[in-house]
């Protein structure tokens, strides 16, 4: 058999994906134990149990750093995972323990003091629709100007671009709205 440069090549790619292929085992991460305890499709995901006491009217965890939501219905039967956006900076995440007080269905938008103060140019009121930045639904938390919601433009998916909010697609947060209820428990890490 006669070696072709082509074989030659397949040959040498091969042989250097061979020490990546070998560091990529199972999909379990290096983390303190029962802070992370898996990645599913590159999410960190995490053990409701290590932040609620109970799953009683279900359970969401925000986690800033992973960009990922999950949630868990009371009785554990139905367990999602989303990808979101996140705050743009520190300063404008909160974390810690809150929950839903509020569902609404196509919200309507009007940015916070805030977000005014550091773009005057801002519409004072969004109606709902596919202009309006909090997407189809919005999950309102018990802190002031805080939700989970969709949103209109899906590059901002994966990144750090919200004034404070979590969001989602769309079509994942109709899905999270129609399983959360008013008085699901939610954190933020």
């Amino acid at each position: 058999m006669t070696l072709t440069r082509r074989m030659l090549l397949a040959g040498l790619s091969a042989s250097a994906a061979t020490p990546l292929l070998a560091q990529t085992g199972p999909a379990e991460t290096l983390a303190a134990p029962g802070l992370i305890s898996r990645r599913v499709s590159g999410f960190a995901t995490h053990r409701w149990q290590d932040h609620f006491d109970t799953l009683k009217n279900g359970a969401i965890i925000c986690d800033t750093n992973a960009r990922a939501l999950q949630y868990w219905s009371e009785d554990e039967s139905i367990v999602r995972t989303y990808p979101t956006s996140v705050p743009l900076t520190n300063e404008l995440t909160r974390r810690g323990r809150t929950e839903i007080t509020l569902k609404r269905d196509g919200p309507e938008w009007r940015p916070t003091p805030n977000m005014l103060a550091r773009n005057p140019d801002l519409p004072k009121y969004v109606g709902p629709g596919p202009e309006n930045p909090m997407g189809t639904h919005a999950l309102n938390l018990s802190w002031q100007y805080y939700r989970i919601h969709g949103t209109n433009d899906v590059r901002k998916i994966g990144r750090r671009s919200s004034n404070g909010c979590i969001g989602l697609f769309n079509n994942q947060i109709a899905e999270l709205f129609s399983l959360a209820k008013v008085g699901t428990q939610v954190v933020l890490i």
